[in-house]
């Protein structure tokens, strides 16, 4: 029988909740897809949704240093980049439902109120709020056999307050078989190298003040939990010995779901949750997984990745998608950090020391310079490029300085006083007042010319990639920008997508994000020919010009 909100029980799906505790950035997004990894390969239909407690609507605003890289999905969703890891992990494209923010609840509670749609009702955050936010879970949910919920932020947060709540509610709703809440939390050592439990009993007794006692508890150590910490932890949050897993530091965070299926806690899951007699048999489930992330490496090759923030999070889908190439091509590859603002110091000489060169996408005219000296060095001395948005359009304008003599070239976006815009503001984005939501976003199909590197590198001739941008090549310098021997590839239309150069053995530029669609298990096609080129190059090195 429906419930007032609409919801239907008799529909079955399996919800696995996953809260924090101590402090954040303890990994519980990486347990989380870790588990839906190993639910998906015991045979069920496994989606995620994240939550995000903050007020913005989406991530598309955020700044990388604060928040990380900005992922974007199929539909031009600009999300938080744990959406990128449950891609990658379940295989599976998210949408703009599997993402909510408090914002995003709050903005549309408040439409709903301003329509009159709550007939003259006080609106308040019980019931309204937790009914929307019940409402996107169960709505992301449908079509699924289980979906995992990941609550951003730390128990006791003040802002994650309405979510929890709704949480509480939904485990009064739902049958108890239906419903699992993990906590993960720290384990800190002392001093004398005693696992201490009592961060996780301060935790635990934050999150049942609250109405909600945690089925599982994954204590995030460096080591495995000994067995007298699992026991004092099960005494302490009142849950079984065997409900408490370790999730202890890897060298590789794809090596996660390995660790905790050796753990057990896919099985007490699907025993928790009545899913056992569905499963898989463990000998009939698939192995793919494992066979990929463990695949032996021979050699490795170094990377400079060239950028302006000094975050590994601002671009994780970068350093993922080199990771996934080499595990295609069974190499290990090390990426050195280049800060584009820093050139003249050691950050040069990594770059001159790297084998191959990655210049990412951003904005804003911080560390352009560099970053266009750098793509010379790449173009000079035969190195492999790979540019990426705002390092497709800064190859643009290196080559229409120092190939075609434009003095002052550059982009609109940098400087709108130069004389050659080559790289000029979409027309659709002319007048636009709102930032947020308002980029060419999203999957886009993209034609690619036959007969070039570009079709060799995909296979076909066609590609849909994931794009994120204002800018793009002006369509006035096109005919002189292929006049003078850069070749655009691929093209939308009259947008060009794709560059690269015939006389260099691998120079490419994409105005899209090739490394929003790479996953361990299907690595990206420009990454792949980018590792393919620096691995060939490594074989007969070459005299480089400074």
């Amino acid at each position: 029988m429906p419930t007032e909100t609409g919801y239907d029980p008799s529909l079955g799906n399996k919800f696995v909740f996953v809260t924090g505790g101590v402090m954040s950035g303890l990994g519980k997004g990486i347990t989380a897809a870790s588990l839906g990894r190993l639910l998906k390969e015991a045979g069920f239909d496994v989606t995620a949704v994240k939550i995000d407690p903050y007020l913005n609507v989406d991530a598309g605003t955020m700044n990388p240093y604060q928040h990380g890289e900005v992922y974007v999905l199929k539909d031009g969703a600009e999300v938080d980049l744990d959406l990128g890891n449950y891609e990658r992990f379940l295989g599976e494209d998210m949408t703009a439902d599997h993402n909510v923010t408090t914002g995003k609840v709050y903005q549309h509670v408040i439409e709903r109120e301003r329509a009159g749609d709550y007939l003259g009702k006080t609106v308040q955050i019980i019931p309204h709020i937790t009914d929307d936010i019940k409402r996107r879970v169960r709505e992301a949910a449908e079509g699924t056999d289980v979906c995992i919920v990941e609550v951003g932020g730390t128990i006791g947060d003040i802002e994650g307050m309405p979510f929890l709540e709704a949480l509480r509610q939904f485990a009064h709703e739902e049958d108890e078989s239906d419903i699992l809440f993990t906590h993960v939390t720290l384990v800190p050592y002392s001093k004398n190298g005693e696992q201490k439990t009592k961060p996780t009993q301060h935790s635990v007794k934050e999150l049942r003040s609250i109405g909600l006692q945690p089925d599982v508890v994954v204590g995030r150590c460096p080591n495995h939990l000994d067995p007298e910490t699992k026991r004092k932890i099960a005494l302490f949050c009142d849950v079984p010995t065997d409900a408490v897993f370790s999730n202890p530091d890897v060298e590789d965070i794809y090596h996660v779901p390995l660790t905790v299926e050796e753990e057990g806690l896919d099985d007490y899951v699907l025993e928790a949750l009545s899913l056992s007699d569905r499963a898989c048999p463990p000998e009939e489930r698939a192995d793919g997984w494992r066979e990929r992330v463990t695949r032996d490496t021979d050699g490795e090759v170094d990377i400079a990745l060239v950028g302006k923030y000094a975050l590994e999070d601002a671009y994780i889908s970068i350093h993922e998608a080199l990771k996934h190439a080499g595990i295609e091509r069974g190499v290990d590859v090390n990426v050195l950090w280049v800060d584009a603002d820093e050139m003249g110091t050691d950050h040069e000489e990594r770059l001159h020391r790297a084998d191959g060169i990655v210049v990412p996408g951003g904005f804003g005219s911080r560390g352009t310079e560099g970053k266009i000296g750098a793509i010379r060095y790449a173009r000079l001395n035969g190195i492999p490029f790979l540019g990426l948005c705002l390092g497709f359009q800064m190859a643009v304008v290196e080559f229409a300085r120092n190939v075609l003599d434009l003095d002052g070239a550059h982009s609109a976006e940098v400087d709108d006083s130069t004389p050659h815009p080559v790289i000029d503001l979409l027309p659709e984005q002319d007048g636009l007042d709102d930032m947020g939501g308002t980029m060419r976003l999203g999957a886009h199909e993209t034609e690619i010319e036959p007969e070039t590197l570009a079709a060799e590198i995909y296979g076909d001739t066609t590609c849909v990639e994931r794009h994120r941008h204002r800018y793009e090549v002006n369509p006035e310098y096109i005919d002189d920008l292929e006049g003078g021997g850069m070749t655009f590839s691929g093209q939308a239309g009259r947008r060009m997508e794709i560059l690269e150069l015939d006389d260099h053995p691998f120079f490419v530029g994409t105005q899209f994000h090739p490394e929003f669609r790479s996953r361990p298990t299907r690595a990206s096609p420009p990454f792949v020919g980018f590792l393919d080129a620096v691995l060939s190059r490594t074989e007969t090195p070459r005299e480089v010009e400074i």
